[in-house]
């Protein structure tokens, strides 16, 4: 192989062979290399591949019988070694694979470990499940074949032809945004909208690209990995309601243990407490779970917020105050006094101030001295608080 770059062809070539032959012809048609790359673990593949991992595996195990799990775990981290030795040589332009249940599972495996930018493509016939856990974080395009894949006709070449379109498209897109602005990581959710918006505005006014998250579990966590890459220089968690669902298994659960933890090279982190006065679940006014019937409710749509209580709200001061411990010298923590989320004001279905109060209380007891905590007398969504907040940012970012 030169120093070209290529689209890779990756799957089960055993039962998806024509399927992958076909997807690497259509590429080829479109002027661009492909490579393909064998990850079947039942048979030999149909057509000689670039790269046979199913070869290698079947060395590796010296005539022992390997079990159907075994082999499917021992061919995808050989496929991730093989990916991210091809990604360091520059030889990746992007990747596109088709499958079921198990190829799909196996192909954005593997996928996932391209960083963001690299064209990604997962034709599946599960794509219409639920995807969290299979693009979690990552830049994936699913495609769903709507037909089941049993080699290449009328309606499936259709969808291949098109999936082989998409990822060239993708390789050759040409879009540049320009002169390269200072970002800053803005993670935000549905009750919290206004004062993001007026965040943004801010932010864009004083020169700087904002990113925004929407902190639903996977979108912090995205967040975080992005930051863990380089790609912030500042980091506005004006939504950290995350930690509330997380605790009562709500609608924007599914964070992990990185969330809001410091990285390796730790770059200025400004927390807001936005949407810890409550927690997000799936329920209506005709469907409240019994527990709840004693809550403060705001009423959303096909989810409800419930008020947090004095206990719940105790232990999400308590664990803010544990992660951002973690990295005092880079964390500064602003707190609207008037109110959270737009459930949480004077005339909002949640306000509670002496739960406020009691946050605020612990956060002060367990926080490290030396992190800045301020008190705004303002709601999260009015624009004084907005601007406060960008100033602030501002600040910690050209270090004043």
């Amino acid at each position: 192989m030169n120093q070209e770059k290529y689209i890779v062809v990756l799957g089960t070539f055993d039962s998806k062979g024509e399927e992958h032959l076909f997807l690497r012809d259509r590429i080829q048609k479109r002027g661009l290399k492909a490579i393909t790359i064998n990850i079947g673990t039942k048979a030999q593949p149909s057509f000689p591949p670039d790269f046979d991992l199913f070869a290698k595996m079947q060395e590796a195990a010296r005539d022992r019988m390997v079990p159907r799990d075994e082999a499917i775990k021992g061919v995808v981290a050989r496929a991730i070694n093989l990916i991210q030795s091809l990604h360091l040589k520059g030889k990746i332009a992007g990747i596109v694979s088709a499958g079921g249940g198990t190829g799909t599972h196996m192909g954005t495996s593997v996928m996932r470990v391209l960083p963001m930018g690299i064209p990604k493509v997962m034709v599946s016939t599960v794509a219409a499940k639920n995807m969290k856990e299979i693009v979690g974080t990552k830049d994936i395009t699913m495609m769903h074949s709507v037909i089941d894949l049993l080699g290449v006709n009328s309606i499936s070449g259709m969808v291949l032809d098109r999936a082989a379109g998409a990822v060239c498209g993708m390789v050759r897109d040409q879009w540049n945004p320009g002169g390269r602005k200072k970002r800053i990581a803005l993670t935000f959710f549905g009750f919290i909208t206004r004062g993001a918006e007026l965040v943004k505005q801010a932010l864009n006014d004083m020169g700087y690209e904002v990113v925004a998250f929407h902190a639903n579990g996977t979108g912090g966590m995205a967040m975080e990995e992005l930051a863990a890459d380089g790609y912030f220089d500042g980091i506005l968690d004006l939504a950290t309601h995350e930690l509330a669902d997380e605790l009562k298994g709500g609608y924007c659960s599914g964070i992990g243990p990185s969330r809001l933890m410091p990285h390796s090279e730790p770059i200025p982190r400004l927390v807001v407490p936005g949407g810890l006065d409550c927690a997000v679940l799936e329920f209506t006014r005709d469907t409240i779970p019994q527990e709840y019937k004693d809550r403060k409710i705001f009423f959303y749509d096909f989810r409800s917020a419930i008020r947090l209580d004095e206990i719940e709200t105790v232990f999400l001061a308590n664990q803010l105050a544990e992660k951002l411990n973690h990295s005092p010298s880079t964390t500064r923590v602003m707190i609207p006094l008037r109110g959270w989320s737009e459930a949480d004001s004077k005339e909002g279905p949640l306000f509670e101030p002496a739960l406020t109060q009691t946050f605020i209380r612990t956060l002060k007891q367990k926080l490290d001295p030396e992190i800045e905590l301020t008190e705004e007398d303002f709601h999260i969504n009015d624009q004084p608080f907005a601007e406060t907040i960008a100033q602030t940012m501002d600040e910690m970012i050209k270090g004043r």
